[in-house]
């Protein structure tokens, strides 16, 4: 068995991109699949949500900084969460520092899938957070994926960015993983009652069509609750529309996936 990598981007920042990324492990992890989150990401949100304080380096122990400098295995740096079958590698913002530090050094592109390779066997899923840029990161993240999944907000401007990110994805395939596909796009914050989200959905669909989930995350009062309790949705309120949209989404990605 080896497991299935699916690298979270978007180079727009505030699109739900973490909070897919904590949900969606919560919820493979509860279907049992043994699932690792990569917080790819120097704002170490999605550490932080899932209760880790990312301030105290004696708490901390190793990080995905460590691991992208070559000072630790990635299987050093895991550490389990709180819920079952589900493990965290946590980030700092010091891995701001570690991508400066890699730029000139001989494998750059391939630090995080070289470190993957080394776990894969031993997790159903691998889920990567990438940082909202097409930065160095991003594209360890992608180079280390079979899949990703684009988180897109259901408001104005929604789509541009997106080509871009597309043709970077191309490049990639055609220079380093030509394996990887669009598991596909995920329309968040969408708000039922207004009819921007739904204009903006559609044409999603339009763009993208199958590959665009069924599955929408809705605007919630409880997702945006949960990271400061340091817990997915699921945890702080799992009768919440936000819950019940990220565990239909896992379903929907179990299916994609088989």
């Amino acid at each position: 068995m080896s497991a299935k990598v699916i690298c979270i981007t978007n180079q727009k920042g505030g699109v739900g991109k973490t909070t897919t990324a904590v949900n969606l492990c919560y919820y493979l992890a509860k279907d049992k699949y043994k699932t690792l989150l990569v917080d790819f990401d120097p704002q170490g949100n999605a550490t932080s949500g899932l209760g880790v304080d990312k301030t105290d380096p004696t708490k901390l122990g190793l990080t995905m900084t460590d691991v992208t400098l070559g000072a630790a295995s990635l299987a050093q740096a895991i550490r389990p969460t709180k819920y079952k079958f589900y493990d965290l590698a946590p980030a700092t913002p010091e891995l701001a520092n570690a991508e400066v530090e890699i730029t000139n050094q001989p494998r750059k592109f391939t630090r995080l899938r070289d470190a993957i390779r080394t776990v894969a066997s031993g997790y159903d899923y691998i889920i990567i957070d990438s940082p909202p840029s097409l930065s160095l990161l991003t594209v360890n993240g992608m180079i280390a994926s079979n899949y990703l999944l684009l988180p897109v907000q259901t408001e104005f401007y929604a789509l541009e960015g997106v080509a871009q990110l597309l043709e970077s994805m191309k490049l990639i395939m055609k220079q380093a993983n030509p394996d990887l596909k669009l598991l596909g796009v995920l329309a968040t914050m969408y708000d039922k009652r207004t009819s921007l989200s739904s204009q903006v959905y559609n044409e999603i669909k339009k763009y993208f069509k199958t590959l665009t989930f069924k599955t929408t995350i809705p605007r919630n009062v409880r997702v945006a609750e949960a990271p400061s309790h340091g817990v997915p949705v699921g945890a702080y309120d799992k009768f919440s529309k936000g819950a019940r949209a990220y565990k239909d989404l896992a379903k929907e990605i179990e299916e994609r996936t088989k």
